[in-house]
């Protein structure tokens, strides 16, 4: 009676017999998370551009749209060239074919389609533009040594829009709220909020992994409406009726949740969004327009100035914990260390 053993692959037929000598199939690498966010948001924006258009009456050009987004491809591109040619490193959209430099232009894509739909210019494109160059081009050199990478900080399409509306407020505003449900019925009026939100919530849980920073946004932009209420009377119904709008529900899915320029832990996640909500109400106490794009700034700003702070701190502690060391004579001439034991 002949034995049979198991190989040391432990591989079996189809039919749950042992084989020998066949290799086990390969496990597919899983998608990286950031790339599948990414792609995703996107393709939502961009559908959610095509469906504003064709819809619901967006204000903005028709071409506007092709226009921000080629400036932002010619941008980031160009930007990288420099930067690896600086650096003597070979540019990210290289080396992978047509994929690679899809992926590379994912983030570039989203930045341009959203400040080109937020901001109103009437019929001057160049502030447009300008906002556009602005938020691609800053992830360049607004960056800090974060978790021991150099990356950047700012918001890009809230950096941009923010820039625009400080620069030229007299004649650039965000787009009216009523744009985007301009052309709808009544009862398509009321979907249009749940779908966008149902689709960004459904992102922001299985890929970005936001859910925290938008709990403590949500939370937190409640609490300041009731507080500027009973402190200072605002009406109750002013203060929150801002969240049920479409410009708000875009602004905590698509915006303020960017997995690059937020952070990856839920309790700083939380941190977060309940920072914006605070930077949020005081510039309404100080009667401060656009307050959702400058709010976000002034914290992606600090985060970044703390993540500098902390940098140069440590490497002060390091400088200091070397010059504390004693001198020690060898045969080769001197250097630091600990004193050897006689």
């Amino acid at each position: 009676m002949t034995a049979i053993t198991q190989p040391a692959d432990g591989t079996q037929s189809p039919n749950g017999k042992l084989t020998v000598g066949q290799a086990p199939a390969k496990t597919r690498k899983p998608a990286d998370p950031r790339y599948l966010a990414l792609r995703n948001f996107a393709i939502s924006i961009s559908a959610f551009n095509a469906f504003g258009f064709a819809l619901l009456g967006f204000e903005q050009p028709y071409l506007w749209p092709l226009f921000a987004v080629l400036i932002a491809y010619a941008t980031e591109i160009g930007f990288e060239i420099i930067h690896a040619w600086a650096f003597q490193h070979k540019a990210r959209f290289l080396g992978n074919g047509a994929r690679g430099m899809y992926e590379f232009l994912l983030p570039s894509h989203i930045t341009a389609l959203a400040v080109n739909m937020l901001l109103y210019a009437n019929n001057q494109f160049w502030p447009v533009a300008f906002g556009v160059v602005i938020a691609v081009s800053q992830k360049h050199f607004l960056q800090a040594p974060i978790n021991g990478r150099i990356r950047h900080f700012m918001n890009p399409s809230n950096f941009g829009i923010a820039m625009v509306l400080l620069l030229f407020s007299g004649w650039v505003s965000i787009s009216p709220p009523y744009m985007f449900t301009e052309w709808a019925s009544s009862y398509f009026r009321l979907m249009v909020p749940i779908i966008i939100l149902t689709s960004g919530t459904v992102i922001n849980a299985m890929l970005t992994k936001r859910v925290p920073l938008i709990v403590g946004w949500l939370g937190a932009f409640m609490i300041q409406g009731f507080v500027r209420h009973w402190l200072w009377g605002v009406q109750l119904n002013t203060a929150l009726s801002v969240m049920t709008g479409v410009a708000f529900v875009l602004f905590t899915n698509y915006m303020i949740t960017d997995p690059g320029t937020t952070p990856t832990k839920p309790r700083a996640q939380f941190i977060f969004g309940s920072s914006v909500a605070t930077v949020y109400a005081i510039l309404m106490q100080f009667n401060i327009v656009y307050t959702l794009f400058f709010a976000t700034a002034i914290v992606c700003g600090g985060r970044g100035l703390g993540w500098w702070v902390a940098h140069l701190r440590r490497k002060r502690k390091e400088a200091a914990t070397r010059a504390g060391q004693p001198i020690i004579a060898t045969g080769e001439g001197m250097t630091t260390g600990q004193p050897v034991a006689s």
